[in-house]
């Protein structure tokens, strides 16, 4: 298992790989909807365009200056969703990883346009009493970048309008870990209002999980 930081190797390009082959197997993405970044020294490894995960090597994968002052190097071009991916690993300096895709109830909440609100504890997992809904932009666009990185200011993870979700991780594991959470989340929440009204939880009630969640989760050591 590999541990940030993390530098710009064959083995770090598999692990992206196999991110994205275990977010379709998981069901938290279908096809080449999602995309994934880490990264790594001044520079942020992400994978290219349009390419089936599982015909994909690690040479294929594509490179870009974290500042953004340069062209990216790589056969293929990268996600046409980089821009959000750099923007957040750029606003969050203690995140190394980016997890990008369509998980069909996140999506169908962002179809909606709604956000998550503190419906269960586990809410806590993405920094706050919500998981909030970035506004709209088009796909790959600076004006989505901003709408994500404003959203995320204060979370983990977000819903995007009319569009997907994306979380950000400590390392490749925690960022797939934190979107399938986000999914069941997302699912148990569109669940409850089919039987009834979702009893909400309070402000106080989300301040108290969020001291006592501090450690909790995936273990990654």
């Amino acid at each position: 298992m590999l541990k940030p930081p993390y530098r710009d190797t064959p083995d770090l390009r598999q692990a992206i790989i196999d991110t994205c082959l275990d977010m379709n197997r998981r069901g938290i993405n279908q096809g080449t909807s999602g995309n994934v970044s880490a990264r790594a020294g001044d520079r942020m490894v992400i994978t290219p365009s349009g390419i089936p995960y599982d015909r994909m090597t690690p040479d294929m994968l594509a490179s870009l200056p974290l500042d953004g002052d340069g062209d990216p190097e790589g056969p293929y071009p990268p996600s046409t969703e980089w821009q959000f991916h750099l923007a957040l690993l750029r606003a969050k300096p203690e995140m190394h990883v980016v997890v990008h895709a369509h998980p069909v109830h996140c999506t169908a909440l962002s179809i909606n346009r709604e956000e998550i609100p503190a419906c269960h504890y586990m809410i806590a997992l993405f920094g706050g009493n919500t998981v909030p809904l970035a506004g709209y932009s088009l796909f790959g666009s600076e004006e989505l970048a901003a709408e994500v990185v404003a959203a995320m200011a204060q979370r983990s993870g977000c819903l995007m309008a009319n569009h997907g979700a994306v979380v950000t991780g400590e390392t490749l594991e925690k960022g797939l870990w934190r979107l399938e959470e986000l999914e069941v989340l997302a699912r148990a929440y569109i669940l409850s209002r089919t039987i009834g009204k979702p009893h909400i939880l309070s402000d106080g009630e989300i301040s108290d999980v969020l001291g006592a969640v501090k450690n909790y989760g995936l273990k990654t050591a």
